[in-house]
């Protein structure tokens, strides 16, 4: 299934749980699209150790996610 998750928010939480999500469809066989609109184009602000969106950011990318802005 191809699957396009759309985000406009800056909120570090939001952006975390998002990858995550985008990392689970990916495990399971879909092909996942995260589209950033507005504030969200700003991905990696936010990044900490809390949440660690860079890391996962980049386990999406080497499974074949893509992210477009």
């Amino acid at each position: 299934m191809q699957v396009l998750l759309l985000m406009n928010s800056n909120d570090p939480e939001i952006k975390w749980n998002a990858v995550r999500f985008g990392n689970v469809l990916l495990n399971e066989g879909d092909d996942v699209s995260i589209f950033l609109n507005g504030p969200s184009v700003a991905w990696y602000e936010g990044d900490s150790e809390a949440f660690p969106i860079h890391e996962l950011t980049k386990t999406f990318y080497l499974s074949e996610g893509v992210l477009l802005a």
